[in-house]
This record gives structure tokens, sequence and C-alpha cells, in this order.
């Protein structure tokens, strides 16, 4: 085998190990343009399920910041909104529990709409990592308590991708 097959080879399975360790990674080609702090909650509702009454997620709600300066928000779509005017929605396409059980997974999301004319609207991909709180608890969600609402503390990393070209 030459010296470049065997170069390719063990890049290719060096990208494949990376990959399954990381599988919120962005597709090969996309550069981060933007990475923020969400500070906020993740909202449930206690609804009555066929297995009995269970916290089901109905949206986030956090300031997103730049450092300690707050530039946006995060919210229910989920969607992403800039002070520059600029908004992204993504739609999850991979998910990944956190290595802290007792937060929220990791996810990357593919952006499906933008808006405005600030930078979000050049995002195509947005990776949460390094995430604590926001899981549902396990507790307080019964039939007495069917219709309330939990407000759960969360922290996350959000970083927007675009591609190079």
């Amino acid at each position: 085998m030459s010296l470049l097959r065997c170069f390719v080879a063990i890049a290719w399975l060096a990208a494949s190990a990376c990959a399954q360790e990381y599988p919120t990674a962005p597709p090969a080609g996309m550069k981060a343009i933007l990475t923020l702090r969400g500070v906020g909650v993740q909202i449930y509702n206690c609804t009555r399920q066929a297995a009995g009454p269970t916290w089901t997620f109905v949206a986030p709600d956090a300031k997103l910041l730049d450092h300690e300066a707050e530039v946006g928000n995060h919210s229910a779509g989920p969607t992403w909104t800039l002070k520059d005017g600029s908004s992204v929605k993504g739609q999850v396409v991979v998910t990944q529990p956190s290595p802290d059980e007792n937060a929220i997974p990791w996810l990357l999301l593919k952006a499906v709409a933008t808006g405005g004319s600030g930078v979000l609207t050049k995002v195509e991909y947005i990776r949460r990592t390094d995430t604590t709180g926001g899981r549902a608890h396990a507790v307080g969600c019964d039939a007495e308590h069917l219709g309330t609402t939990d407000h759960v503390p969360y922290t996350a990393v959000y970083t927007f991708y675009t591609s190079t070209q």
C-alpha cells in the first residue's frame, strides 16, 4: 500500500471515530460563525398520557449571552433571535446524551428558516452542547397536578455554523 493510501485510510478511520464520539458535530465543510451561551429555563406541562401523568416538553425560554452581554433569546420553534434583527429556526437532526446525566441532551439542528438581515440569516446548522440542568423533574406530575407548568433552569452553549463556501 502506498504511503498516500495509508494516510487516507488513517484519516478516514480517525474521522469515523470522531463522528461516533461526537455525533452532534456538524457536517464536514461547516465553520462556526458564532458561539453563545444560553441561560434560562426549559418549560414542561403536566399532561395525561396513556402511561399516566407525565411532564411534556413545551419550549425553551433563554437569554443568549456573548460573554456576559445579552444579545438575543432562544424560544419555541426552536428559534434563536438576535438583537441585530436576525433569527433562525432549527429542526433536530441528531440527539446525544449529555455527559451530565442530570442535563438535557446535546443536539445538532438543521436550519429550516431564517429571518431578518443579520448574522443568523447565514446559519445552516446549530449545535447545543455543554448543557447543565433542564431535565423534567422525576416527580411532581400526578393526577392532581395535571395542567400545571414547571420551569426548569438550564444552561447550554449554542454554536452556529455555515458552509465555508
